[in-house]
């Protein structure tokens, strides 16, 4: 019996585990977008930008472990997904992009929307199918959708204008969809090494990354016979929060000095599923253990004595019946938990609702918002200052999940990230926490939400500047430049309302539980406008002398700036002065 390519190609996303399919209608894909609409299997979800449909479907795919999918039409509408797919592959979403082509017939011509998807796509695609003719669908759709299970990655599938009407005719090549990858575990021997090594340290500590999601248990109970601290990555902040024992936090600039010191100061480092990327934050002249599923990972960011191939979890439980009779020494750990401990509680009290200076700091916000989502709440983050708020001052304890741009960093993945989440688990509470940057960039798909009625809530701390880039020029020894890196901003809660929403803007500490508690309540979307000070300065765990420098520095050429006469300047060292005195 004949069918569509298009819906060949979804009963492979049905088989695969897709439910929603993100996109922008456009002339190519119309025949895809049309039978989508019509398949009871699926939710087609119009976006208003097709770079927020890669953000969303690759939300769903981290949040839900099978595939996203999203949908452009051909050239510049195939285009615009591209930044969402980076995001993607960077997070290791397994993500599915339909895409449309020009007819074949007019390939080679420079024909209206012609462009060479092939060739932009390479470097974000793990695999393309590109489709010219109908005998060809049944084998490169599964080859694609296939590859972006079994390898968490981005794939692409483009049919042609001309092709995407046509009925597929045979159906040799097709087969059931493997969805099971195998667990490695390195060899014995070298297992026996890596007890070995840790063994002999009297200082080790754990170091966890997005690859122990299903092993917290087992790690945990290898940091308890180690007497080992527990630091990790930022994405894995919703796998290991702080009331879980040995977990001392992050390094890292946005970390914390206990989290720095745990990586810094042992004498072993166990690394486990992360390919944390800040070398400078990594130890040298120790042995290091690095323990991922991918090859390539290992010894690519820090001198690694040891590298064993496989699943954290498979590994970890393989390790600890080799150290069972071991009994380690708690003091390296316990030094670290004080520290963690006197660090909570200095964070604690940054957050205090008692600090009522305006305009307002950030971190209230975020520990306000902590203290009342739910247990099994989903935080979209976006990249900026914003996302030092959300390490320091929000716990990700029980359920909660917590997604967003953390390893490509473009500005506005969290109101399109949240979006993925809200269609993916419409039951649940979804945040989107963002800085006015990033919200900026994609608020025109706050309507979406509107659209499909998700509740979701988002907070943007509106200082009316880039916070982070201004953070990095002063400490690149540059005063702060409003022309570049401030921002003029509308009522934000206002546009909600304008949006069929609702919001409130909040300017007084008084005001910013009551402003959660009406989100909360609300059974619309909804926008808090939490307007804040941009003098809030983001200190690292450690400072290097040429970050005082040029720190001070910048310090310096401010104050010209404010005898020249711009006042503005005066402000900014009062909000700094009271960080520092807090």
């Amino acid at each position: 019996m004949a069918r569509s390519i298009s819906q060949a190609i979804l009963d492979v996303l049905a088989e695969a585990g897709a439910r929603d399919v993100f996109g922008v209608v456009g002339d190519v894909i119309n025949p895809f977008v049309l039978e989508t609409i019509n398949d009871p299997r699926f939710n087609w979800i119009t976006v208003r930008h097709e770079e927020h449909a890669g953000y969303a479907a690759a939300a769903q795919s981290e949040l839900s472990g099978a595939i996203g999918v999203c949908a452009g039409t051909a050239g510049p509408g195939a285009l615009h997904l591209i930044n969402g797919l980076y995001n993607a592959q960077k997070e290791g979403g397994a993500v599915v992009a339909i895409t449309g082509q020009v007819p074949t017939a007019q390939r080679g011509s420079d024909f209206h929307k012609e462009m060479d998807l092939t060739k932009v796509f390479d470097d974000v695609c793990a695999y393309q199918a590109v489709i010219e003719t109908p005998a060809q669908v049944p084998r490169m759709i599964q080859i694609a959708v296939q590859k972006a299970l079994a390898e968490r990655a981005v794939v692409r599938i483009e049919v042609a204008a001309d092709i995407f009407p046509k009925d597929i005719l045979g159906e040799h090549y097709t087969h059931p969809m493997v969805h099971q990858m195998p667990r490695v575990t390195p060899p014995l021997e070298e297992l026996e090494k890596a007890a070995e090594i840790l063994r002999s340290g009297k200082r080790v500590t754990v170091y966890c990354g997005i690859g122990c999601r299903d092993s917290k248990s087992d790690v945990l109970a290898l940091a308890s016979k180690l007497g080992a601290p527990i630091g990790h990555t930022l994405r894995a902040k919703d796998i290991f929060d702080y009331s879980d024992g040995p977990v001392v936090g992050l390094t890292g600039n946005i970390g914390s000095p206990a989290g720095f010191h745990a990586v810094n100061d042992c004498d072993v480092l166990l690394m486990l599923g992360t390919d944390f990327p800040y070398s400078e934050f990594l130890p040298d002249g120790r042995p290091i253990i690095q323990v991922d599923q991918r090859i390539d990972h290992i010894g690519r960011r820090g001198p690694v004595s040891l590298g064993l191939v496989g699943d954290a979890g498979e590994t970890v439980r393989a390790l600890l019946p080799l150290i069972e009779a071991e009994k380690k020494s708690s003091e390296f750990r316990d030094r670290l938990l004080s520290m963690r401990d006197k660090w909570l509680k200095h964070v604690d009290s940054q957050a205090s609702l008692s600090r009522e200076d305006e305009p307002l700091h950030p971190q209230l916000f975020a520990k306000a918002v902590s203290d009342s989502a739910d247990d099994d709440a989903i935080f979209a983050v976006d990249v900026g200052e914003c996302t030092v708020w959300t390490a320091r001052n929000m716990s990700m304890a029980q359920d909660r999940r917590m997604v967003g741009g953390f390893n490509h960093g473009s500005l506005g993945p969290g109101l399109p990230t949240a979006l993925g989440a809200a269609a993916l688990f419409p039951s649940r509470q979804v945040w989107a926490l963002c800085g006015d940057g990033g919200f900026c960039m994609s608020m025109n798909d706050f309507v979406t939400a509107v659209r499909y009625n998700w509740p979701i809530k988002v907070l943007v701390f509106n200082n009316s500047e880039l916070g982070f880039v201004a953070m990095e020029m002063q400490v690149a020894g540059m005063p702060k430049n409003d022309e570049a890196t401030g921002l003029t901003n509308p009522d934000f809660a206002a546009y909600a309302k304008a949006c069929g929403g609702d919001g409130v803007r909040v300017e007084h500490a008084a005001d910013i539980v009551p402003a959660i508690e009406q989100a909360i309540a609300s059974d619309k979307p909804f926008i808090i406008d939490a307007i804040v000070s941009s003098g809030e300065l983001v200190m690292p765990p450690h400072i290097k002398i040429d970050e005082v420098w040029g720190f001070g520095l910048s310090k310096i050429k401010e104050a010209v700036l404010g005898v020249k006469g711009d006042h503005e300047v005066w402000k900014e060292w009062r909000d700094e002065f009271m960080g520092f005195r807090s």
